[in-house]
């Protein structure tokens, strides 16, 4: 955004906790994947509309992988980050452990990867997002993983696809 400063990545980070609940779980005891992607999805919008202050929506999930189920009665903590922004879109890193609350025993159970756009409150189309400022090694080696994935994505948008004329 002409004018705007950028943002670091710690301006916009947010943490989020989820009581796994039973109407929330499967016929396992474990919550559905569903329920978790609605939590990642919740958690990233947080962290784009932080970083550029404007309206967001969901663009694209590029990778999600469960590693681990979380149980009825576990905690779910997500934690979110932005990773790369481009003019309008941003994409954010999303990770989420479980949490026995008898034991203290913290698993990592899942990781997204969710590309937001921002939208202009008036028009409703993509605007300009202020840049993200890497302060740490780890959030430049970060930022290089998802330069390369949004390579990828870009080369998947314009490859043919099966079927289609051309």
């Amino acid at each position: 955004m002409a004018g705007r400063p950028g943002q670091t990545v710690r301006d916009s980070a947010a943490e989020m906790a989820q009581l796994v609940l039973p109407h929330e779980a499967n016929v396992h005891g474990t919550v559905l994947g569903g329920t978790v992607m609605h939590w990642i999805d919740l958690a990233a919008a947080v962290v784009a509309a932080r970083h550029c202050r404007r309206p967001v929506v969901t663009a694209a999930i590029d990778e999600m992988s469960f590693l681990a189920p979380i149980q009825v009665g576990q905690l779910a903590l997500l934690h979110g980050r932005l990773t790369l922004v481009d003019t309008s879109s941003m994409e954010i890193r999303v990770d989420v452990d479980s949490e026995d609350l008898m034991s203290g025993e913290r698993r990592h159970t899942s990781t997204a990867f969710v590309t937001f756009v921002a939208l202009d409150p008036v028009t409703r189309r993509p605007i300009e997002v202020p840049p993200l400022v890497l302060e740490t090694d780890d959030e430049r080696a970060e930022h290089a993983r998802a330069l390369e994935r949004r390579r990828h994505r870009l080369a998947r948008r314009a490859a043919p696809r099966p079927g289609s004329p051309g």
